[in-house]
């Protein structure tokens, strides 16, 4: 009989019960935090008796309030320096409930939104999903002040609700905690330095008679990792010593062989490998997933149990193939019938909604059926007990696997284009003199304003047919028209229209082209309570007319000043879609790139002159691997190219990145042919523009000079501080003229009380530097001391997600 475990689950609740808590918790103070406490312990152990009355024998006691980097982060007691004084005069109350030992829960919140005078730590995309982790913040001085108490409450409740023997709890591993971590530090030091807290923690869960602790490692599917056996093996080691079973969990992706040689050594019970792997981003023996393979070549130790996560996590599709239960007859006959085969999905499913079963129409024709998060948990119930059979004498019907071939990878499809499409008709430096004249440090935003509650009621009521087409595009265009009233009265010198008809800048795109299926109820956690809900593609990708043309025209007739055109790029939809998954990637980013390059032509022909079109996901979707990132990013700039090439010479391309390390993507930045680049930059203290001026990149630059994730309004001098330390980094040999200021992103999510005010000092601080300049992009001689970043706190404030990335 093959085991059955959960490597994690959603944490949202069915109904998206967390969000509303979460938001109820900062709307009314820390007098809040024993409600906030008791909705979480509902969400989570409903979650938990969900899977375990599905059949799961070791269910995984996932859960946060916010998001899980956090967690490990605050337990650690990995708190930056900015933070300790705030945890030092902090006065954490029984309403604070586990978390008071660690500083309490407002300090927990600060560490992910921000106070005055202490910027919240970075954010970034999770390996490569659309999740968003906090990232940890260490130095040569970090040393962790262990404090438990959340996990440990989380593993009792979780033992209440499914039993002793089935509650696993859920770890952070050091080795992934390090690695994702910023800062300047040793990481064998700090590895070694983290593991007596987490030994104390497995001592504190012996002593509850756990069955065995998850670690998961994900770190280790990294081609860096292959470096890290001493690491990993010196810090598992002194692990072990602790007495409890460790199931070590490297979910999404492949290991290097490299690293599966040694990793298989490591004293540990259980390891979890990944089965399905990577998104499919072309076809062939290089892509897909090899687990299988190095199972074939190299074998599973008996000793240890085989965590086979043969479902796959993160795709919303059921194996209606039988694929996975083909597999794992293969791993059985390969490996014996004496090893321990635990069946578990490929990654955690907080990626995935909820419940099939609160979808009420689906659509039919659909390449396979779908699966939720709950179906899921059903799938490795019904595939681990119909291998169980098989193992027990009934015959396999299906064709057998060779494992030493596997990867997944559907088969390949050709799409031949002709090559003078992906090429503007001019070259950078021929068309840069034709587009549109702007003054030094050009002032403009990323593109969406407050989804105000009006225009919520307006959408809802058009949805629901209370509201005709002509009715509701009155109401949008009104909301356009203070849209752009205010950004005169701003001073603002490239406009946006607001994007008040858009309900998100994927979803918006999905349902005006074809081949693409909505949800009603398919949110998806983003971070801490901003959720997705993302569209499934279901076909062939074609536009069925023009999207965003009217919008634009109605912007424009309203100012004399440049407006752009407004789109989300190919690789960004497909990225945060559910793709297809018999079709590669690359064959449905071309066919998105075909339907934006048509939206181009019409905007051009309207008018525009300055078109954005976003593609914060490019990083997003890099493999892990080395080996497989070059294809990927062959296609991705492509399709990019494909898409935006059709603009005139005279129309300048932006283009807009967020949350990224660039290093590792510079040449592909540069192949993407855009006129101007806009990045995320306020979080991650000034990294990405060293990178670019060391790169030497030749674009227009706007670096984000301030946080929309934070209520945060920041002040004239912080914000002109930020600007002369663009010139002063050498960002494009100091010419102002090329260095253009917008917040980081979109300010969808934000409030017009936080907006007007940080805008306007934006503003000031482009002009206070434009009078500055001794000579054309020259800083001042003598740099001033860094000002306060923050004038003030808006009352009632609620961080926010990057609007690019969620609702």
């Amino acid at each position: 009989m093959m085991s059955t475990s959960t490597i994690g689950f959603p944490r949202t609740g069915p109904k998206r019960e967390a969000k509303k808590a979460l938001e109820a918790y900062w709307a009314a103070g820390a007098a809040n935090g024993p409600q906030l406490l008791a909705a979480a312990a509902d969400i989570e152990a409903a979650a938990w008796r969900r899977q375990a009355e599905a059949g799961v024998e070791l269910t995984g006691l996932d859960g946060t309030l916010y998001d899980q980097m956090l967690d490990a982060v605050f337990q650690l007691g990995l708190l930056p320096p900015r933070f300790q004084a705030l945890k030092a005069s902090a006065e954490p109350s029984p309403a604070d409930g586990p978390y008071a030992g660690g500083g309490g829960l407002d300090l927990y919140f600060k560490l992910a939104r921000g106070a005055e005078g202490a910027p919240a730590l970075d954010m970034s995309k999770y390996m490569d999903t659309n999740y968003h982790i906090i990232v940890p913040e260490l130095c040569h001085d970090t040393a962790p002040c262990a404090d438990w108490s959340p996990l440990l409450d989380r593993v009792r409740r979780g033992q209440d609700a499914v039993g002793v023997a089935s509650a696993v709890p859920i770890v952070v591993g050091p080795c992934t905690l390090v690695g994702l971590a910023r800062g300047e530090f040793d990481r064998s030091e700090m590895v070694a330095r983290l593991a007596p807290a987490y030994a104390q923690l497995l001592r504190d869960l012996a002593a509850l008679g756990v069955p065995e602790v998850q670690f998961h490692e994900p770190f280790l599917t990294k081609s860096s990792a292959e470096g890290l056996a001493a690491d990993c093996a010196a810090c598992y080691g002194q692990l072990a010593a602790a007495g409890v079973p460790i199931n070590l969990v490297v979910p999404y992706d492949d290991v290097a062989e490299g690293t599966y040689r040694w990793l298989i050594e490591l004293p540990v019970a259980a390891i979890s490998l990944d089965f399905c792997g990577v998104p499919v981003h072309s076809s062939g023996a290089d892509y897909g997933c090899r687990t299988a393979q190095l199972i074939a070549k190299y074998s599973f130790p008996k000793d240890k149990r085989l965590g086979a996560g043969v479902i796959d996590g993160r795709g919303c599709w059921a194996d209606a193939s039988g694929r996975a239960l083909r597999l794992l007859r293969a791993l059985r006959a390969t490996l014996g019938a004496d090893q321990a085969i635990c069946v578990q999905t490929s990654t955690s499913l907080q990626h995935l909604p909820y419940d099939l079963a609160s979808e009420p129409e689906l659509p039919s024709g659909l390449p396979a059926p779908l699966a939720f998060a709950v179906q899921k948990v059903e799938e490795v119930v019904t595939v681990a007990r119909a291998a169980s059979a098989a193992t027990d004498g009934a015959a396999p019907a299906e064709p057998h696997i060779d494992l030493s071939t596997y990867t997944g990878a559907p088969p390949p499809a050709e799409c031949q284009l002709d090559e003078a499409l992906f090429r503007r008709a001019e070259p950078y430096e021929g068309r840069r003199p034709k587009q549109v004249a702007l003054p030094p440090f050009p002032t403009t935003t990323i593109g969406s304003f407050p989804q105000t509650p009006a225009i919520r009621r307006h959408r809802l009521a058009f949805k629901q047919g209370r509201l005709s087409l002509d009715a509701y595009r009155e109401r949008m265009a009104a909301e356009i028209g203070f849209a752009i009233g205010a950004q005169e009265a701003l001073g603002l010198d490239v406009l946006v229209h607001g994007e008040p008809e858009r309900t998100d800048m994927v979803e918006y795109f999905g349902q005006q082209l074809s081949g693409f299926h909505f949800t009603q109820h398919g949110w998806v956690q983003s971070y801490g309570s901003r959720y997705t809900r993302p569209p499934i593609i279901v076909g062939d990708i074609t536009r069925t007319g023009p999207m965003t043309v009217h919008e634009y025209e109605v912007a424009q007739g309203l100012t004399s000043k440049p407006v752009k055109g407004m789109l989300t790029g190919p690789v960004t939809i497909l990225q945060w879609s559910f793709a297809r998954n018999d079709v590669p990637r690359a064959e449905q980013a071309a066919q998105l790139a075909l339907a934006l390059r048509d939206e181009v032509k019409d905007l051009a022909a309207a008018g525009c002159r300055v078109l954005q079109v976003d593609e914060p996901a490019l990083r997003e979707g890099l493999p892990l691997k080395a080996d497989r990132q070059p294809a990927y990013l062959r296609w991705a700039v492509d399709a990019f190219r494909l898409a935006t090439a059709a603009a005139p010479p005279e129309v300048q391309v932006v283009t807009h990145l967020c949350y990224s390390d660039f290093d590792d993507i510079m040449p592909a930045i540069h192949a993407m042919d855009a006129d101007v680049l806009t990045i995320e930059n306020s979080r991650s203290g000034d990294e990405m523009i060293h990178a670019l001026a060391a790169s030497g990149y030749t674009r227009d630059v706007g670096p984000g000079v301030y946080d929309v994730h934070s209520p945060l309004v920041p002040s004239v001098e912080w914000l002109a501080d930020k600007l002369r330390s663009y010139l002063q980094a050498g960002l494009l040999g100091g010419d102002a003229s090329r260095i253009h200021v917008n917040p980081d992103c979109g300010l969808k999510t934000r409030r017009w009380e936080e907006v007007l005010p940080s805008l306007r000092n934006m503003v000031a601080a482009a002009q206070q530097l434009r009078a500055e300049l001794v000579g054309p992009g020259r800083p001042p001689a003598t740099p001033r001391k860094p000002a306060s970043p923050v004038e003030s706190r808006s009352a009632g404030g609620v961080a926010s997600a990057c609007p690019c990335c969620a609702l």
